[in-house]
């Protein structure tokens, strides 16, 4: 190629490094302070796409081509040795500074880190990155950098492709169709976006195609930064307004409900117009201040800050306190700062600056071989720590919730599930994935017990506040002749509440059309949600159980919701200790449906009904541990193990209304 592919400005711009540090800062202060989302990680990938675009550009001027292999051993060696030194630290603390009931997790998403895939594994795990009751890991922030990682290989091939149709097809206007295609991608990933966002915000935050319209903002930008012109005065300007937008994006919006959505657009546009100024030297500008030698070299070190704050951040929570003071927070975002300088200087930099690739690739793999022994021992001294427990369980020792009509003869055992497998102590339906997640609206239907020749079918239906009672029933149920159906969506009540065009409000229709010819004699589902002081949400829920019954003739089982607390009970248990944790349970309303159900039980004769509340108290305390099992995997779904214990209950009221039915 005899001419550059592109005219761009390739030149070091010092107001991106002082951006980015920024950037990192305010990740930080708002994680520490206020357990908000900033924009920081939207202006780091607006940045990314910038940079890497100028990247791509440059090597296709200078050589005519794009080859994958230096591109990927350049982007290894970038990218690898922060990573795996910070996921090799944490392994190594976990053991002694995690509680046991986070470590598996820990140890799932270290991995899903290594190989730049965190961000999926968090949203295929439901995760919630703005919900404080969810037990965090120290590396649940690495989903930023797998989506920029997965960017990096998605943007080789964009270009790659552009490379062959332009040589392939003797093409001229080579602006044009670059601005062509990254538009598309553009327009299309921030639609995509919009709409995922408003349906399902959790799935949206994590998953790459969410964001690659972030990236591609900053790859137009570099593409036509040489064609925009700014005068002075309005550099000046725009460049302080994009840095006070900035600073208040986390106070101004409500970010826990509306990334990554539209509203990111507004960090976005603030780096735009910061960039945008840089192209002046102006006396009062911000490039003056964010173009400064310290912030330059601050900007080098700024992905090293956002690794490093997390998880200092996560070690002190789980081992301190959980918000931390203002000299404590200091004192993170400190020595955040000091470690990324540490490492850059004796880990990342004589890796990245090697021209010996042996050398370079022989420290990465010893680094990543550490990295997977340390996963391994944790996984041994897991495993070990299981067998030593499963060895003590019996009936006599383990009632669950049976103890309660007889507390003071259970003896005292270390309870089940080992904190280390709490939070995977999940229903049948979660495991085997017949449980519905937000993303689609289709019914799925899990079948268990009798699949032929069945004397009943027993339908559980609802949210997961519905699901967490499938070990119930499927314990009552095993020595009968009974078909078990599961059909529950994550997050969406069995309720006349949604509308008709939502997804929740498809699925309940879809359920709806199932059971109007199906053989089912029992419906159960949750008829309340304790946490919701509105009589209209709960008797929307009753009402789309009386509509059943009246009309297709099947019998309903309404259950009464757990109680929910507004903190992480597993976590607490681990961190607090049993008679803390009691305290903090019992000091909260956690039944506001308390009124609806009693009016429900006195006025309602058509429905069955089971009020369970009884079973999570002794002597009029509610507790985070029952009969040695340990009753919550977070702040509100039950343990299976403690919902199986639910069995001689369930078993006792459902062949109740199977006798009486026929």
């Amino acid at each position: 190629m005899n001419q550059p592919l592109i005219n761009i400005e390739r030149k070091f711009r010092p107001e991106i490094e002082g951006l980015r540090v920024v950037a990192a800062l305010l990740v930080a202060i708002y994680h520490i302070w206020f357990n908000r989302v900033s924009g920081g990680v939207d202006v780091f990938f607006v940045i990314s796409g910038f940079l890497i675009t100028s990247s791509i550009i440059s090597t296709i001027n200078k050589t005519g081509e794009i080859r994958f292999l230096p591109y990927i051993t350049k982007l290894m060696k970038r990218l690898l040795p922060s990573a795996f030194f910070i996921l090799g630290t944490v392994l190594a603390l976990s053991f002694f500074l995690l509680p046991k009931s986070i470590l598996g997790k820990t140890i799932r998403e270290v991995f899903a880190s290594m190989f730049f895939y965190q961000n999926w594994q968090l949203a295929i795990s439901s995760t919630d990155y703005l919900d404080s009751s969810q037990m965090k890991t120290p590396v649940e922030h690495f989903w930023a950098l797998s989506i920029q990682g997965q960017f990096y290989i998605i943007w080789f091939l964009v270009f790659a492709i552009i490379l062959l149709l332009i040589k392939k097809y003797q093409l001229t206007k080579v602006k044009t169709l670059i601005n062509a295609v990254l538009g598309i991608l553009f327009v299309s990933s921030f639609i995509y976006s919009v709409y995922l966002t408003a349906v399902d915000q959790p799935w949206a935050y994590f998953i790459t195609m969410t964001r690659v319209w972030e990236f591609a903002l900053g790859s137009l930008l570099c593409i036509n930064l040489s064609s925009i012109k700014v005068n002075r005065f309005i550099a000046t300007v725009i460049g302080w307004l994009g840095l006070i937008g900035l600073i208040l994006t986390g106070i101004v919006f409500n970010v826990s409900e509306m990334f990554p959505g539209y509203i990111a657009l507004w960090p976005m546009i603030c780096a735009l117009f910061i960039v945008l100024s840089g192209t002046r030297d102006t006396k009062y500008g911000v490039k003056r201040f964010l173009g400064s030698p310290a912030m330059v070299k601050l900007g080098g070190i700024s992905f090293g800050i956002y690794l490093w704050h997390w998880v200092l951040l996560e070690f002190y929570r789980y081992n301190v306190q959980e918000t931390p003071g203002l000299i404590v927070g200091t004192l993170i975002i400190v020595s955040s700062t000091i470690l990324s300088i540490l490492m850059t200087r004796f880990i990342e930099k004589p890796i990245r600056s090697s021209n010996n690739n042996k050398f370079s690739f022989k420290r990465l793999g010893i680094m990543g071989g550490v990295n997977v022994l340390l996963i391994g021992s944790l996984l041994v001294g897991v495993y070990i720590d299981h067998n030593k427990l499963e060895k003590k369980i019996t009936n006599k020792n383990y009632p669950g919730a049976l103890a309660v009509k007889n507390p003071d003869n259970i003896p005292d055992q270390e309870p089940i599930p080992a904190f280390s497998e709490v939070f995977d102590d999940l229903p049948q339906a979660h495991l085997d994935g017949s449980n519905q997640g937000l993303k689609e609206s289709d019914l799925k239907i899990g079948e268990y017990g009798e699949t032929e020749n069945y004397d009943a079918t027993i339908a559980l239906i609802g949210s997961s506040h519905s699901e967490h009672w499938l070990g119930a029933i499927l314990e009552a149920t095993k020595d009968y002749n009974y078909r078990v159906l599961n059909m529950t969506r994550s997050g969406t009540r069995f309720s006349t509440g949604y509308n008709d065009d939502d997804l929740k409000g498809i699925w309940n229709n879809n359920v709806l059309d199932y059971l109007k010819d199906a053989d089912v004699d029992l419906i159960i589902s949750q008829a309340t949600a304790s946490d919701a002081p509105n009589n209209k949400i709960q008797q929307q829920m009753v009402d789309q159980l009386q509509y059943v019954k009246d009309e297709y003739g099947i019998e309903v089982l309404a259950i009464r919701d757990d109680p929910r607390y507004s903190f992480n009970v597993l976590e607490s248990l681990e961190t607090d200790g049993i008679e803390e944790t009691t305290r903090k349970m019992n000091a909260e309303d956690n039944q506001k449906d308390e009124g609806f159900w009693r009016q429900f039980e006195t006025e309602n004769k058509s429905l069955h009904k089971i009020d369970l509340t009884d079973f999570f108290r002794v002597n009029g305390q509610f507790q985070p541990i029952i009969g040695n099992i340990i009753i919550y995997r977070d702040n509100r779904h039950l343990t299976n193990t403690y919902s199986e214990s639910f069995g001689p209950i369930f078993e006792e009221k459902i062949n109740e209304i199977l006798r009486d039915t026929e």
